[in-house]
């Protein structure tokens, strides 16, 4: 979609409650989803390697934007460098009464209490193997547990064999705000007894898929310092940094503001990029970050870079910016990177600890 087109389309979006704005949205982008896709155009200089995966731009859409996996080619065509589906649960659930998505139009931010509302792993599976079968990729997968689950870690366990066969990556996510007790498996002992088993499951797998664990940004210092220790003895690939936050800065403007919920959106950047960097810094640079929350910009992303992050997601900004942010985004990197004299993105990847 064309700058020139974007704001009538987003005036028209916002005329509906946010949900049925996504809906539409990912509607949209299904009339593209079954194209092959192109080759990236995107500067050598930003392509990315890690964990053995070939990316051509270190930007992706975050999950939650495409929940059942309806449209990971369409974002692969909309210029991102990898799509992460989900968050994907065993089992079909609707999630929270609605509504539970609002908007805060003043402070570029989202507040949402979904609840994993999704179609479960059967559905995903099978649109996941079609897109992976005309060749779009890569494509992460996150994992969930049911709300009324009895055994939340089996749940995970069951994702790790169920998309083994054709996830890229799995994120494993034990953050959101919006599933009661959820986030109680960060602690120190059910998140080493968590990692370990899904490490286990994944050794008897014909693929082993590299998992990442999507973090919180509401951790205290030690929480931080036990899972960084956690994650590298568990052998874990990496974290995602960060889910959204149950915390609201005093600068909120919005009239939603009181809503409960995670918050996204700009306002997080400044804290999500505060604990990236700590993770960074807890884990040596010995485990490959994901930065994201509040990324807007190509400053933003690049922020998160040499902050420690090697790949970078958004999803919030493309609510309010459009999807021709996503090619401004790299532009910026390109012209930072040269700024700084890095001939690659590599290069900047924890410049900040340098």
């Amino acid at each position: 979609m064309s700058g020139y087109i974007w704001p009538f389309f987003r005036k028209a979006l916002f005329r509906l409650d946010p949900e049925a704005a996504h809906a539409v949205t990912v509607r949209v982008l299904a009339l593209r989803n079954t194209k092959k896709p192109k080759p990236d155009a995107a500067s050598l200089a930003i392509r990315s390697n890690a964990l053995g995966l070939s990316f051509s731009n270190p930007l992706g859409v975050a999950a939650g934007f495409d929940k059942d996996a309806r449209v990971p080619g369409a974002i692969r065509a909309l210029g991102f460098g990898f799509a992460e589906i989900g968050t994907v649960t065993p089992q079909p659930q609707s999630g929270n009464p609605q509504p539970r998505l609002f908007r805060l139009e003043k402070d570029r931010a989202v507040i949402n209490r979904l609840g994993f509302n999704n179609a479960g792993h059967d559905c995903a599976f099978t649109r996941l193997a079609a897109a992976k079968a005309r060749g779009v990729g890569p494509i992460g997968v996150n994992l969930g547990a049911n709300k009324t689950s009895s055994d939340r870690v089996a749940d995970y366990l069951t994702g790790i064999a169920r998309f083994s066969p054709l996830a890229d990556y799995f994120a494993i996510n034990i953050s959101s705000p919006n599933t009661p007790g959820l986030r109680a498996l960060q602690s120190r002992a059910a998140l080493q007894n968590l990692l370990d088993r899904l490490v286990e499951r994944r050794a008897q797998q014909q693929r082993q898929v590299p998992i990442f664990l999507k973090v919180a940004p509401d951790l205290t210092e030690g929480d931080r310092h036990d899972i960084a220790e956690v994650a590298l003895a568990a052998g874990i690939e990496g974290l995602i940094v960060s889910n959204t936050t149950l915390s609201r800065p005093t600068s909120l403007l919005s009239d939603q503001k009181g809503q409960a919920g995670g918050l996204s959106g700009a306002p997080l950047m400044a804290l999500s990029t505060e604990i990236l960097a700590d993770f960074y810094r807890l884990t040596g640079g010995k485990l490959v970050l994901i930065g994201v929350g509040g990324v807007a910009s190509g400053a933003d992303a690049y922020a998160k870079i040499r902050a420690g992050a090697s790949l970078v997601q958004l999803y919030t900004a493309l609510i309010y910016q459009g999807p021709a942010l996503i090619k401004q985004i790299k532009r910026d990197l390109i012209a930072f990177m040269q700024r700084d004299g890095f001939t690659h993105i590599g290069e900047a990847v924890g410049a900040d600890h340098r």
